[in-house]
């Protein structure tokens, strides 16, 4: 069984129609995909993640603020350990810091993030982190917050092994998506061989960043089957195996029984 460890469900095409979100949802457990995370990265959106969560048992959901999201509520410590006290949320986040996408002063994301690994520590909720362009400031602050008490997933990796090993040294695993495949990822591929396989986590980050072969075209949560077949390929590892360690590494980080 594999885990879709980081997905926007609620942000699939026709997904506010509940049958046409069951389709996809049955696409991926004819895929051997038993479970799945939906990820917030926003307030007002909040309540279709929960909603999808509320709605189905192998749905989880997080509560966060997503670092490019700034036209909308900005939650304080309280209101996100308030928010992660809901049955179904597992994860604080999606959280961290974004460069490329914006521009300017980063005090406001910087503090955010660190409210943000605050409510992980004080809820016990492991953190979703995104960080593009940001690393060495993402891991700084990380170490500064003492993130290692809550721990989490570096989402959607893409930065190079001295990044990754970092991550590792405090306790948090990394996830691979779609983007492992392809073909000019050599450098993030390599990195993919070198995780310790307890540590590692697959997802799809859907509707984006489709794997191949679907690459150009909306991802769903089936998907991410490719890219569990392709990284334990890679490995040279076996893909029931792979699969049921990654279900396995899941199920220790977010404390969930699958």
């Amino acid at each position: 069984m594999l885990i879709d460890s980081h997905c926007h469900l609620n942000l699939l095409d026709g997904a506010a129609d509940a049958s046409v979100l069951a389709q996809y949802l049955q696409a991926a457990r004819a895929n051997d995909v038993g479970g799945f995370l939906c990820v917030a990265t926003d307030m007002e959106s909040l309540s279709a993640v929960l909603n999808v969560a509320d709605q189905n048992a192998d749905v989880y959901a997080s509560v966060g603020v997503h670092p490019n999201h700034n036209d909308g509520h900005d939650p304080s410590i309280d209101e996100l350990v308030a928010l992660a006290r809901h049955p179904k949320v597992i994860a604080i986040g999606e959280t961290g810091l974004d460069y490329f996408r914006t521009q300017g002063e980063m005090r406001w994301q910087q503090e955010r993030f660190r409210r943000h690994i605050a409510a992980a520590k004080l809820t016990a909720k492991p953190l979703i982190i995104h960080t593009r362009e940001a690393r060495a400031d993402t891991l700084q602050i990380l170490e500064e917050e003492q993130a290692q008490d809550a721990r989490g997933v570096m989402h959607c990796f893409t930065e190079d092994w001295a990044t990754a090993k970092r991550a590792l040294d405090i306790g948090f695993y990394i996830s691979f998506s779609g983007i492992v495949t392809f073909r000019n990822a050599t450098a993030l591929q390599a990195v993919a061989q070198q995780v310790p396989i307890d540590r590692i986590l697959i997802e799809t980050d859907c509707p984006w960043l489709a794997p191949m072969p679907h690459r150009g075209k909306p991802n769903q949560p089936a998907y991410v089957r490719h890219v569990a077949e392709f990284v334990a390929a890679l490995r040279g590892s076996d893909y029931g195996e792979f699969a049921a360690q990654t279900t396995q590494n899941f199920a220790r980080l977010f404390h969930v029984t699958v």
